[in-house]
């Protein structure tokens, strides 16, 4: 591992970009998703996965010139969105902003995206509400990569959902999806040979592992709570395709690769509900008392709230640079 400055990760996806044919705009914003991902310790959706979206954009799966637009607004404060195979990230932040006017103007917003790509990092966006002192949910469905409980043959996304609050902390956001790690989790341990901290799913003879090679081998990652994982799972594909109009993982899984995505984006401005004191106060105690559990067996650090761990790593990067595995780095110069 290497140590890059922000700025200079930053300027690098931003060249980029620019040559593959990004707005000025586009590709600034485009480069700060990737750049921020690795800056806050997820770099299987920051520079690990830049590589990858290059791949897309030069087979036109990702059509760079292509925006997200409003489709139909079936009622005040609910859009449906129509992203035309743009990029992602771009799509995903602003249909944020867009659900955030609608929750400025009415108290809540939700906005329904059909039609999109992969959006990187799901957390982004929920630290985008976060930032802009308003609750943020926000969730994608994906092509099929995660079996149904009781089942071997993958049927269900891992669909990454976040839940973000903004707080005196600096935010409380949980980005987590179906899986118990993600697939871009997974190839970074294989990557640096490392074993996963609890079994992540199953081996080619079905049995339990933390090896994270023989999962991606079998292709099936084990769900969150067992049962209760796979149940969200659907559940979550269903309402994104019905709230934005757009296809379940089903029929993302008959595309020629994980395009025509459906996401939801919800935000609710607290402002409305209480004061700010009042609201910071309720945060505060709740996580005080979280985390003055003793730790337990094993754990040698207090406990976490959802975020924090991001807030430390964040002020790390920006200190002494971004971690980039250097033959990654090396492979995007060279892009």
């Amino acid at each position: 591992m290497i140590r890059v400055p922000f700025q200079e990760v930053q300027g690098v996806l931003v060249r980029l970009f620019t040559r593959l044919g990004f707005s000025d705009d586009g590709a600034q914003s485009c480069a700060r998703i990737f750049a921020e991902a690795s800056r806050d310790g997820v770099a299987s959706h920051g520079i690990n996965r830049v590589p990858r979206f290059v791949s897309y954009i030069k087979s036109g799966v990702v059509d760079v010139e292509a925006r997200a637009e409003c489709a139909s607004a079936p009622g005040n404060a609910w859009e449906q969105w129509d992203g035309h195979r743009g990029p992602g990230p771009l799509n995903a932040i602003t249909c944020m902003s867009r659900a955030i006017e609608l929750a400025r103007a009415n108290g809540v917003g939700a906005v329904g995206l059909r039609n999109t790509n992969h959006w990187m990092r799901g957390g982004a966006y929920g630290w985008q509400a976060v930032d802009a002192g308003f609750l943020g949910i926000c969730w994608t469905n994906t092509s099929p990569n995660l079996p149904p409980w009781g089942g071997r043959e993958n049927r269900l996304g891992n669909n990454p959902m976040i839940i973000a609050i903004p707080s005196e902390a600096g935010g409380v956001v949980l980005d987590m999806s179906m899986s118990q790690f993600s697939y871009g989790r997974m190839e970074t341990a294989q990557h640096r040979g490392e074993r996963l901290p609890v079994a992540g799913g199953y081996d080619k003879l079905g049995q339990l592992t933390d090896d994270p090679g023989a999962i991606l081998e079998s292709q099936r990652p084990l769900p969150i709570g067992f049962w209760k994982g796979a149940g969200m799972s659907l559940l979550l594909d269903l309402v994104a395709a019905l709230v934005s109009g757009g296809l379940t993982t089903s029929a993302i899984g008959r595309e020629v690769a994980e395009t025509g995505l459906s996401q939801v984006f919800i935000a609710f401005d607290l402002e409305k509900s209480m004061s700010r004191a009042s609201r910071n106060a309720l945060i505060a105690s709740v996580l005080e008392w979280t985390s003055s559990s003793a730790p337990a067996e094993g754990f040698k650090s207090k406990v976490l709230f959802p975020g924090e761990r991001t807030l430390s790593v964040r002020q790390e990067s920006m200190a002494i640079g971004v971690p980039i595995d250097e033959t990654i780095w090396t492979q995007v110069l060279g892009l």
